[in-house]
């Protein structure tokens, strides 16, 4: 089967779906009011220097400051200063021209480099580098050294910065490449004189719509379609693959359906069940995942699945089937961070590395740069996954009102106990003739029904009336005592 890409594209939004063999693997969103800043060209002013977190935050213009770390600088830069201290490179009021290399992710605010890089569809330019290389998933060694030996040449000739040939670049002819190259030569250069005049908080450089930066990102050898529900989209596409990939503008078509095109693929099902906990398989197993601040975890169960010949076997099958659908949820959910992996215990040395190889294997084609640990003694595969924009469900989805984000609310028998002991603090602190409790149904209905004579008691040991009113609007952990 083909891999295709799939473009919604409304007024408020535009979401890339990528379907590889008929299965949706990867969904991208960017919300018109609300633009990933990823690859974008600030110039800003340093608002704090912290020496020991060897830091600095930068004012860009955003809601919250963003953060520089000192591995985050050009090696240009840090050679030039001729030392490995952020407080002897910068002080506070200083402008910097910076870009943007994380979005900002829940209380963070957005993570910055100084090593500027501009892209284009073979190559990236580095204009602080010395240095130019080559995409290490090209494998061909002749290939490899083509691309090396033009990227150089060019670079001797003009006497520039560093280039880096893409994964796109293999294959194509080196004078389409040097015209690449001589292309981001100008972009970098407007780019330059703009840092030298413009004021402070100001953006220098955008980086492409979603749209159009998926076909500068594609990696053409693996993707047989490109399907637009838009006519005005699919009209600038093709006249932008027209003009940078030529290659790829018999691969886009314009989709005039009257089923909407995520539906048709199923893309609108498969967000929605991106956006639980649970995950089954298709022997019976599951897999839980939770998604904190600090790091991702994933549970694998047997679930209904029982297997055939014995318990190892039945667990070894259960995790391998598990290695999969994990490779596909961290990239359809856009997990990134520290993800820790719980397979059911294996006592066979040889199905644990099996299982971390299948881990692996399934990983290989996820554009996103991951490393996977060995099987800890506790049964546990640590791994990471870089994150550069929020997950999917902090794009969708927004912490609940009620719990607060922890997924558990308390029951209405502690809720009652918290009345009691808060109309004792009142009574014990205030002269009070009489109190309201405002609370919802549910407390209100327990506090006059099973809680009755605890009630009564405690209006004998104050000795002041409680009247209680139900208030819909509350949630069960909601609750007020008035003094009337």
């Amino acid at each position: 089967m083909s891999d295709e890409i799939l473009i919604n594209v409304t007024p408020p939004e535009t979401r890339v779906a990528i379907v590889e063999n008929g299965v949706v693997q990867e969904v991208l969103i960017e919300r018109t009011r609300r633009r990933g800043l990823v690859g974008n060209i600030y110039k800003g002013r340093v608002c704090r220097v912290l020496p020991g977190m060897q830091a600095v935050f930068v004012d860009i213009g955003l809601e919250r400051a963003a953060f520089l770390h000192i591995s985050d600088l050009s090696a240009a830069e840090r050679e030039k200063a001729g030392t490995d201290k952020i407080e002897a490179i910068f002080r506070e009021g200083q402008e910097i021209a910076v870009q943007v290399v994380k979005d900002p992710i829940g209380t963070k605010g957005a993570r910055l480099s100084t090593e500027i890089s501009v892209p284009s569809v073979y190559e990236v330019y580095m204009p602080f580098s010395k240095t130019s290389g080559v995409s290490q998933r090209i494998e061909c060694e002749a290939e490899r050294a083509r691309l090396r030996a033009c990227v150089e040449a060019f670079q001797r000739e003009h006497g520039t910065g560093g280039f880096i040939a893409r994964t796109s670049a293999e294959g194509v002819d080196e004078s389409l490449l040097r015209a690449d190259m001589l292309f981001l030569l100008k972009l970098w250069n407007s780019i330059a004189q703009r840092i030298k005049t413009a004021k402070v908080k100001v953006l220098l450089h955008e980086d492409l719509p979603l749209s159009m930066r998926v076909l500068r990102d594609l990696r053409r050898t693996r993707v047989d379609k490109i399907r637009v529900d838009s006519r005005e989209t699919h009209a600038r596409l093709t006249k932008f693959a027209r003009e940078f990939v030529p290659e790829i503008a018999p691969m886009i078509e314009h989709y005039a359906g009257e089923r909407p095109l995520f539906d048709l693929y199923g893309v609108e099902e498969e967000i929605q069940k991106a956006l639980e906990r649970r995950v089954t398989l298709k022997s019976g197993g599951y897999l839980i995942f939770d998604q904190t601040e600090a790091m991702t975890t994933v549970d694998v169960n047997t679930g209904a699945f029982v297997g055939g010949r014995n318990l190892e076997e039945t667990i070894f099958k259960t995790n391998l089937e598990a290695a999969q659908a994990i490779a596909r949820q961290l990239r359809l959910r856009n997990l990134g961070g520290i993800i820790i992996i719980d397979f059911i215990d294996m006592r066979d040395e040889d199905h644990k590395a099996q299982v971390l190889h299948a881990l692996s294997r399934h990983l290989e084609r996820d554009p996103a740069k991951n490393t996977i640990s060995e099987v800890s003694p506790l049964g546990l595969v640590e791994m990471t996954r870089k994150r550069t924009r929020e997950s999917l469900e902090q794009v969708l989805c927004e912490p609940c009102p009620a719990c607060g984000g922890r997924g558990v609310l308390k029951t209405a028998e502690t809720t009652c106990l918290d009345i009691f002991r808060e109309i004792i603090r009142e009574v014990r602190q205030y002269q009070v003739q009489e109190l309201l409790v405002l609370a919802s149904n549910e407390v209100v209905e327990r506090l006059l029904d099973e809680e009755a004579d605890t009630l009564s008691e405690l209006e004998s040991f104050i000795g002041v009336p409680i009247k209680f009113r139900a208030e819909s609007q509350y949630n069960q952990e909601q609750y007020d005592v008035v003094i009337l």
